[in-house]
Parts: structure tokens; C-alpha cells; sequence
């Protein structure tokens, strides 16, 4: 963008986040577009009923193709008239002289509008899905080579017990699994049309004009359309289903926001086990020159907090939504809806991207391993003793007595003294210890390499059922 396309405010959606796919489908154009495509579906099967001629429809499908949108004018009409929609038939029908006086006959402005939106959100979750299916893909790969990764488990971000690190990935990857599911239910059952039916939903317009034939025709227009319609609906499709929709995106954005608060945790110093990837000459502080934040997990969180708040929003409207309609959630829905798919689909490029090119480090990994992992190993070796006969309570308290002497050492940034300290205690060095093999922590991740593969069944049948797309615009640009 230049300079002076920043004089005026623009949201950091028309140009920061998101990619020019997802833009352009939440674009003006686009949505002006699908109206015409609306209202040129309506005249084509009025036509079947002998309501319009072959001129007239001729003549409105020249004038409906993208085009012919021309928004400066339909923008200038509004100002005189203040309705978007009255604004664009009039646009459309002063292009269209032959069939113009025929555009828009029986219809609501909702029966265009509401249905748009559909056609819009449906696409838009659609390239929400093969983003996540090429997040799930990466995540494929980390889980097949680190499936036998050994690291240290962390609960309350304290060191817990082993895992391995291709399991930790596995956790991440059902969550897209789940979201996956979830958003195709959505896509199946909920994300459906108002249908072709009116002022207040009883198609009384529709049924004055084509009599017997009204239900014919509105499942005509909507079979072109390819959208099922609601049964029943007042003037809009209930706004129980913009719920739904954020619910199922909020719960995609739970599964980033995830991801990337661990990884955050895990690029911190005191971890060190992950590194996003980072460009040549990328500044990490105008302040601190040494910085490496990890700026790109921080947008995600930012972002996929800011697409949770919107369920508010979205309830509200459904909850407020009066008898046959009101017109109250018309401004939100212009933010709220496009807002939500760009801000995940800028997360889920920058989730891709990390994936793609995120650093592991061994060599923090075998730290944390060999500071925290021998105290994990402390219970199973207690239980291996208590079966062969010893006394569990004498157990637990000398391991007690050089767990706490350990700690002291690894709080004055010592190693962890624990295997010594064991070789030298009087009880417990006359027990004959194996204590090689019993500090060997690929023997305590218990089936954490086996599930991950398992789990690779599930991903491989959905990564077969969805075609993964590789274009330029499947990165951030910042």
C-alpha cells in the first residue's frame, strides 16, 4: 500500500492480517456481487412461471456478473436514499433498461442480504478448512519424527514426568481434529439459507404470484444457489446460527490460542526447547538488541482472543432478535463477521509458518530432561522396589531426604545430584540398583509413541479427504 492510502483510517484487517483470499471474499465487490447473482437466481425461475420474459431475464443476467458492480454509484445513491440494498437495485436496474423493472419482484431486502452472507460464510469456512488441514499436515510430519523425542512434562509449568515431544504435538493435532469435525457439522446442518420467503417469513409475496407453485420456486432458486434453506424463518435465518458459527471459530481460536501460549513458554529462556523462525534481519526490541520475542505466537494469542470476545456479540443478537426481526445487529454483524474469519485465517498461516520452520533444541531438551526427568523416575523405582519386598515408608522418606538435597543443588544452578547422592546413600546402595537403566527415561513415557502413531491414522484419512493448497498467500506478510 502507499503512503497516502493511509490518510484515512483503515483497519489492520483491510491490510495487515489475513490473506487477499479471505479479503476479497468479505470484500464489497464480493458481496454486491452475490446479490446480483441472488436476484438474477429469482428472476430465473420467475421466468419458468411465465412472470418475466426471455428479454427481460437476458437482460439481467448481462448486468449481474461481478463487472457491472459499480459500488461509487450505488454509495452515492445510498446517501439520498439510506438503504444498501435499495440503493443497489436501483444501481442494477438503471444498467439493466430492458429487464431492471422486473429485478427484485415479490423479494425482501433479507431474502438478498441474509442469503449472500450464507454464500459468503460457507466459502470463507472452506478455506478456514484447508488451512487447517495444511496446519494438520505439518503437525503430521513433527509427530512422525519426534514420536520417540523424549522431553520433560510440565503441569502447573512445573516439571512433572516424561513425555515425548511427538505426543505433545499429537494433543495439539486432535484439537484441529475436533475443530475439523466441528466445523463440517456446522457446514452440514447449521450454515443454511433464509430461503426465498419475504417480509416475515410466510412468502405471502411469493404466494400471490406463483399461487401453487411458491415452495417449487423458492427450492428452485435455492438449488441453483446450491444452499439448503431453513423450514421455517422470519424476515432473516435465525441469528442462533452467527452463535454457532463463532462458537465453532472460537473453539478453532481455543486451539491456537493454545498452541501458541506453550510455545511461548517453551521459547522463553528457562525452557529453550523451541525457536520460532526468525528472518535475516528481523529486530526483536527498539530498546534491547538482543531480543528474540516470539512475536508470532504473541499476534496468535492476540488475535484468537480477540475472536473469542465476539460469541458476546453474537449471542446478544440472537437474544435480542425481536419478534420477526430487527434491524440492531445489522452494524456488528459488518465487524464481527468478516473480522473473526481473517483474524483465524492470519493465525492459521502464521501456525503453518512456524510449523514449517520452527527450531528444536536437543540440547535444552536433554537440559531439562537431565535437571528434572530423575525425580520423576523416583515413584516407579519405589514401586520396582516395594514389589521385590522392601518397605515402601522407609522408601519414600529416603528418597525424600535426597530429593530435597537435589533441589538445593539445581536452585544454586548445579546438576541434578540425585543419581550420586542415591549410589551414596547407606540404604539405598545396599539395594542393588540398576541405576542405569533405571534412569533411561524412554522407559517412563509409558505408550505416549505408540498413540501418536495411532493418532496418525485419523489425520491421514482427513488429510486424503481434503486437498492441501500451497499458494503465495499462505503466508503472513508481517
Amino acid at each position: 500500500m502507499t503512503g497516502s492510502e493511509f490518510d484515512n483510517y483503515k483497519s489492520p484487517f483491510s491490510w495487515r492480517y489475513g490473506s487477499d483470499e479471505m479479503r476479497s471474499m468479505f470484500s464489497e465487490k464480493t458481496r454486491r456481487t452475490k446479490w446480483r447473482k441472488i436476484w438474477y437466481e429469482i428472476a430465473s425461475s420467475q421466468y419458468k412461471h411465465g412472470l418475466i420474459s426471455k428479454a427481460e431475464l437476458n437482460d439481467i443476467k448481462k448486468y449481474s456478473t461481478a463487472k457491472h458492480v459499480d459500488i461509487k454509484r450505488s454509495l452515492e445513491t445510498e446517501k439520498k436514499i439510506r438503504h444498501d440494498l435499495m440503493s443497489e437495485i436501483k444501481t442494477f436496474s438503471d444498467q439493466a433498461k430492458v429487464g431492471g423493472g422486473k429485478i427484485h419482484l415479490g423479494a425482501t431486502s433479507m431474502d438478498i442480504v441474509d442469503n449472500a452472507d450464507i454464500l459468503v460464510i460457507r466459502e470463507a469456512l472452506i478455506i478456514i478448512l484447508e488451512k487447517i488441514v495444511t496446519c494438520l499436515d505439518a503437525l503430521s510430519k513433527k509427530i512422525k519424527t519426534h514420536h520417540k523425542t523424549v522431553c520433560m512434562g510440565w503441569t502447573h509449568i512445573q516439571a512433572a514426568e516424561p513425555t515425548t515431544l511427538g505426543y505433545r504435538f499429537s494433543l495439539y493435532a486432535q484439537d484441529l481434529l475436533l475443530d475439523i469435525k466441528n466445523i463440517e457439522f456446522i457446514l452440514d446442518n447449521i450454515v443454511l439459507g433464509k430461503g426465498i420467503k419475504g417480509a416475515v417469513g410466510t412468502s405471502a409475496s411469493y404466494k400471490r404470484l406463483l399461487g401453487k407453485n411458491t415452495r417449487n420456486f423458492e427450492n428452485d432458486v435455492m438449488k441453483n444457489l446450491d444452499v439448503k434453506a431453513f423450514v421455517v424463518s422470519s424476515q432473516t435465518y435465525p441469528r442462533k446460527v452467527d452463535f454457532l458459527i463463532l462458537s465453532a471459530l472460537s473453539s478453532l481460536a481455543q486451539s491456537l490460542h493454545k498452541f501458541s501460549l506453550d510455545f511461548r513458554i517453551l521459547q522463553s529462556p528457562p525452557f529453550g526447547e523451541f525457536k520460532e523462525p526468525r528472518k535475516k534481519l528481523q529486530v526483536g526490541s527498539s530498546a534491547m538488541p538482543f531480543k528474540r520475542n516470539p512475536i508470532m505466537t504473541e499476534r496468535v494469542s492476540s488475535l484468537t482472543r480477540y475472536v473469542s470476545s465476539f460469541l458476546n456479540v453474537a449471542s446478544s443478537n440472537a437474544s435480542n432478535s425481536i419478534l420477526e426481526r430487527t434491524l440492531d445487529d445489522s452494524a456488528n454483524r459488518r465487524l464481527f463477521l468478516p473480522e473473526s474469519f481473517l483474524a483465524l485465517d492470519e493465525c492459521l498461516m502464521i501456525y503453518s509458518e512456524i510449523l514449517s520452520g520452527m527450531e528444536i533444541s536437543d540440547v535444552n531438551i536433554k537440559k531439562n530432561l537431565e535437571t528434572y526427568g530423575p525425580f520423576a523416575l523416583l515413584e516407579p523405582i519405589m514401586m520396582d522396589l516395594s514389589k521385590k519386598g522392601k518397605n515402601r515408608q522407609t522408601l519414600h522418606e529416603e528418597f525424600r531426604k535426597i530429593s530435597l538435597q537435589a533441589w538445593d543443588d539445581i536452585e544454586l544452578g548445579k546438576p541434578n545430584p540425585l543419581f550420586t547422592l542415591i549410589s551414596k546413600n547407606k540404604y539405598l546402595s545396599e539395594l542393588d540398583l540398576d541405576l542405569k537403566n533405571l534412569f533411561n527415561y524412554s522407559n517412563y513415557v509409558g505408550t505416549a509413541p505408540e498413540r501418536s502413531l495411532l493418532l496418525q491414522k485419523n489425520i491421514n484419512s482427513v488429510l486424503k479427504k481434503y486437498k492441501i493448497k500451497s499458494k503465495s498467500s499462505s503466508k503472513s506478510t508481517y
